[in-house]
């Protein structure tokens, strides 16, 4: 293919018809895509109209996907910046203010200079003018107190936050699988 097929991902489902997940949108390419419909590991739920030939085979290239196998969510969500981001739904939680990823950083609400720990209870999500007001000053030292408490998110609430943060490609035959936080049409 031309474009080395990167226009035709697929939707990748659990056993469950679920997304493996909302942020980032579980997609393969469409090489992984139809190694997994030969090896008998997915079934194929929708296909687009570009197909892919061989010598002695046509196949239309799959657009939904649901693994045959299912594979468990895990219980405790990794602690990585991303999650944090995730949690704390890309807001700075002192003044507020949502921002992209790159103008974030992370905060440790109790500073490691007084004992903090890096962990889902003490980071949480600031821009970096916040970030550098606070300095390693402690909440009430600099009248900055979160706009929530940190704690540890499930997986679900993580998943649940996903879905509010559509991926730029959303191709229709996807739209069946997916529930993004949007409005029904009568």
């Amino acid at each position: 293919m031309p474009d080395g097929g990167s226009n035709f991902p697929a939707l990748v489902l659990n056993a469950d018809f679920r997304p493996l997940s909302y942020f980032p949108l579980s997609t393969w390419n469409w090489q992984d895509a139809v190694k997994a419909v030969f090896l008998d590991r997915v079934s194929v739920l929708s296909e687009y109209e570009k197909e892919v030939h061989s010598p002695s085979f046509t196949m239309r290239l799959p657009s939904v996907i649901a693994l045959r196998d299912f594979i468990p969510s895990a219980r405790n969500p990794a602690f990585t910046r991303f999650n944090v981001f995730l949690r704390d739904i890309f807001t700075c939680q002192y003044c507020g203010h949502k921002r992209a990823a790159p103008e974030l950083t992370f905060d440790h609400v109790i500073p490691r200079a007084h004992g903090g720990r890096t962990s889902w209870e003490n980071v949480v999500t600031a821009c970096g003018p916040c970030n550098l007001r606070k300095g390693s000053k402690l909440p009430r030292e600099c009248n900055m107190i979160p706009h929530q408490e940190p704690r540890r998110p499930t997986s679900w609430e993580l998943q649940d936050r996903g879905r509010g943060f559509p991926p730029n490609f959303l191709h229709q035959s996807w739209r069946d699988f997916l529930y993004w936080d949007s409005e029904l049409e009568n």
